[in-house]
């Protein structure tokens, strides 16, 4: 395959318009050889008929961009953005806060190296003890499989390439012919599984990173996301994309901070108060609820599973017993804001309970 032909371009043409992220500026040559993989291993001839493949089984997308993206787990991918971070973001991130709690939210974090790369950054911005008080970062992802390996924390030699020596001497400890990440930063880190589609969002958080996840969506269900993303963070919240994550279809959802190194931050509301119930909150839709009687038929329906009603100011509106008994709320919660309850701060930790 001509790793300049324009049947190629058309292809990343296609990418870009179909699902909003932009592979241009990654080197032809490994992309050339990933994509022909792919249609080596489907047995499609040619670009023209591999894109129609595309169209036509939409879960390609996925093997095709776990192709390109194999090396996402890396500690510090993209160097120059994660620096970026570090010396234009942090600083002011930390100075919002003062003496407060941190709260860092790492969605998709697959094998925990993203999770753990954050740790790194905030106890080098704030010192071990002070690492050890203030911060909190709760790591999510849908494979258990991912999450599990995350939570042993120990990687090989090659997991740990491209690291300072410094850096894996202060942060890492042998544990045979492996390094894990030392316990005293570890207990920062919150593993748990979360469905950006389905499950409710971490809240109040104030750097969100969220690489290379949106683009196994469709445009639909990446809005969903962006919406939830949009929840989670503060007023002065950063929103830290990957490198083939554009949001040029979201403007009017977050603003570029740095657009090349993809940091955002969302637009304020103008107008009008924000929904706390909208798209942001575990599938619940936005309602007109001024009926008690369909308040009551939706809490109650699926009566097996916990239901939590919101008003469209975003109230706690109503509860039926399962909720009642997994979160901890009752008739004396109605009326509080979503996010005055304990559920909206502790969705991960909330989560392992749900399941057993």
């Amino acid at each position: 395959m001509n790793e300049a032909s324009p049947a190629f371009e058309q292809l990343l043409g296609y990418l870009r318009e179909s699902r909003g992220f932009d592979f241009t500026g990654y080197k032809r040559a490994s992309l050339v050889r990933r994509v022909d993989h792919r249609m080596s291993g489907l047995g499609v001839a040619t670009l023209e008929d591999y894109r129609d493949y595309l169209e036509v089984h939409p879960e390609e997308f996925t093997h095709l961009f776990n192709t390109i993206l194999i090396n996402a787990t890396e500690f510090f991918r993209d160097a120059d953005a994660w620096e970026y971070l570090r010396t234009e973001l942090l600083p002011g991130l930390l100075t919002q806060q003062n003496q407060g709690v941190i709260r860092v939210w790492s969605a998709g974090c697959a094998s925990g190296q993203e999770a753990y790369s954050l740790a790194m950054l905030m106890a080098d911005a704030l010192g071990p003890e002070e690492f050890r008080q203030r911060v909190k970062i709760y790591a999510t992802d849908v494979d258990e499989e991912a999450l599990a390996y995350a939570r042993t924390a120990s990687y090989t030699e090659r997991e740990l390439r491209g690291l300072p020596p410094e850096t894996r001497e202060r942060y890492f400890e042998p544990n045979g012919a492996r390094q894990s990440f030392r316990k005293e930063f570890r207990r920062s880190v919150i593993f748990g599984r979360n469905d950006l589609v389905q499950d409710a969002p971490i809240s109040h958080v104030d750097l969100l990173v969220c690489r290379n996840t949106l683009m196994y969506f469709n445009a639909e269900t990446q809005a969903k996301i962006l919406g939830r993303l949009r929840f989670a963070l503060n007023a002065e919240g950063v929103l830290f994309l990957g490198k083939a994550e554009l949001l040029l279809s979201h403007s009017s959802t977050f603003v570029p901070v740095e657009v090349r190194r993809r940091f955002f931050r969302k637009l304020p509301n103008t107008g009008r108060r924000e929904s706390r119930s909208a798209e942001g909150i575990g599938g619940l839709e936005p309602l007109a609820l001024a009926d008690p009687h369909r308040i009551r038929e939706l809490a109650l329906m699926s009566s097996p599973a916990a239901q939590v009603v919101l008003d469209t100011t975003g109230r706690l509106s109503m509860s039926n017993h399962r909720a009642e008994v997994l979160f901890g709320i009752g008739m004396r919660d109605v009326g509080r804001p979503f996010q005055d309850l304990e559920i909206s701060y502790r969705p991960v930790e909330l989560r392992s309970v749900i399941d057993e």
